[in-house]
């Protein structure tokens, strides 16, 4: 069993514990997304992509506390990398996330890769359905015409406000295709970002809501 399917293993323990905004899904759909944007990049290190879409959720602070927090390290120690390459994987992922726009440098293509095909799987229909899957287990409204969206939020700020479902489209989600940062990325969230725009737009007309 090579690494890859050694992290596999052990990360499909995790996610199965998550809600469904944040499964093994998820992972799948950003993988395929991720080897998308990488035909297009020859020299990216597929490994190393693959890799980072395996882990990067492991240790999201909005499921893990304690000792879950170190699941990350864990899984990276059991599938016997070199230390460069876990040095690598460790700066890749935290690149990743968006942290309410305070999101680290991506100076990688691969960093880049797989930002995107995280991003992707977060705008667009599966966005709009990982939405409302998210805010239905946290018990957060659909909506609330009474909300202001935040801008310049601190990563707490961010994460500690547990604003209704349709407010984190305007805080994050419609913000994401504008950031794209690989040529393939552009190319693959213009229709999912317009495919947002026209839900929103329907929503409005559906609640007479200002939302």
């Amino acid at each position: 069993m090579n690494s890859i399917q050694q992290c596999e293993q052990l990360v499909k323990e995790v996610y199965k514990h998550f809600d469904a905004s944040h499964d093994f899904q998820h992972i799948e759909r950003v993988r395929k997304n991720a080897f998308e944007i990488a035909s297009c990049e020859p020299k990216a290190d597929l490994e190393l992509i693959e890799l980072a879409v395996l882990l990067h959720d492991v240790s999201d602070p909005k499921y893990a506390s304690g000792e879950e927090k170190q699941e990350e390290d864990r899984i990276l120690r059991l599938i016997g990398l070199s230390d460069e390459k876990v040095d690598q994987l460790k700066t890749l992922i935290k690149s990743i996330s968006f942290n309410g726009g305070n999101e680290l440098i991506a100076s990688t293509i691969e960093a880049k890769i797989v930002r995107d095909a995280d991003r992707l799987d977060a705008i667009g229909a599966v966005g709009i359905a990982r939405t409302f899957a998210y805010g239905g287990a946290k018990g957060r409204k659909l909506y609330d015409a009474d909300e202001t969206p935040r801008d310049n939020m601190s990563v707490e700020e961010y994460r500690s406000k547990e604003t209704a479902s349709v407010t984190h489209f305007y805080e994050k989600l419609l913000k994401l295709a504008d950031g794209m940062l690989t040529e393939k990325g552009k190319e693959l969230a213009k229709e999912r970002h317009a495919f947002m725009e026209l839900f929103l737009q329907n929503l409005r007309t559906e609640t007479g809501e200002h939302i």
